[in-house]
């Protein structure tokens, strides 16, 4: 059996569907168990088979990683979802001794390689990355308003409520709270006795915070994953149309060298046909199997 049968043979293996379903169940299954070691009253004492159980988990990782890159080669490595495969399963191999035992903590970002092995979420978190240049332009907006109403705020309700206008970090707190509407009504009835108008300060900036430039950062990552699902809609329609168009392309030939094989048969037919009445008509000629004249006499 040659090397490329045996590639073909792996690939099979690692692009089934079965495959995947289970890289994604033994993820699934390390999460319960990391899930379960922190309960240590009532598990502690299987510490041990937890033990194996994650030396079990990583082998099943490194073993996945292994048939991929021999698999794929070097396209393994162009892919930055592998990478961070790589990363996640290289911090679990690492040996948890003094100086490293602080990496023990990353094995929970195990769980995070659902992300990389269900294509679904790939695609959100691809979605997500498309929109940042659109959230950073969004976000800084809301940056200025919080800021522009934090230096405000502060000058107006200093003295009325230190607790939450002391100073800039505190306002800036406070909005951030207020940004999420959560427990808003303490905050307004802390100032409101002694500012009556502080109602309007505090309206107008959860309406424009809260209310338009969070559903603005909304609008950009919904418009990011329409935009990705199109893509890949759209990449699957060109390649839809590109068969169709081989296909035409390959019964228009067909037709034309029929349409030219027909017309040499017309061609050739045309020209039998005239030759013998070409020579019937010859001046002072005789007809085929008829005397002359001077034979007659």
């Amino acid at each position: 059996m040659g090397e490329g049968s045996l590639r073909e043979q792996v690939r099979a293996v690692v692009e089934a569907r079965w495959f995947q379903n289970t890289i994604v169940a033994v993820i699934v299954l390390n999460g319960v168990s990391l899930g379960l070691e922190t309960y240590e009253d009532q598990f502690g004492r299987y510490g041990h088979y937890f033990t194996l159980a994650d030396r079990a988990f990583v082998a099943v990782f490194v073993i996945e990683l292994l048939l991929k890159v021999f698999v794929y080669r070097a396209a393994f490595f162009r892919d930055p979802w592998n990478w961070f495969d790589l990363f996640v399963v290289g911090v679990a191999v690492v040996p948890a001794t003094d100086g490293f035992s602080v990496l023990r903590l990353l094995r929970i970002l195990r769980l995070l390689r659902l992300i990389s092995v269900i294509p679904q979420m790939r695609e959100i978190v691809s979605a997500l990355f498309r929109s940042v240049p659109g959230l950073g332009t969004v976000i800084g907006l809301l940056f200025v308003i919080m800021y522009t109403s934090a230096v405000l705020g502060e000058s107006l309700f200093e003295d009325i409520s230190p607790d939450y206008f002391g100073d800039l970090g505190t306002t800036l707190y406070t909005l951030f709270m207020l940004l999420t509407t959560e427990n808003w009504p303490d905050i307004s009835d802390s100032v409101i006795d002694e500012a009556p108008y502080a109602w309007v300060f505090f309206v107008g900036f959860i309406v424009v915070s809260a209310f338009i430039v969070l559903n603005l950062i909304i609008g950009v990552i919904v418009t990011s994953m329409e935009q990705e699902v199109s893509a890949e809609r759209w990449e699957e329609d060109q390649e839809l149309e590109l068969r169709q168009h081989e296909a035409v392309m390959i019964r228009l030939n067909a037709l034309t060298d029929e349409v030219a094989r027909l017309t040499e048969q017309v061609r050739l037919l045309a020209a039998g046909g005239q030759e013998p009445a070409a020579r019937g008509a010859e001046p002072g000629g005789a007809a085929p199997g008829r005397p002359g004249p001077a034979a007659e006499r």
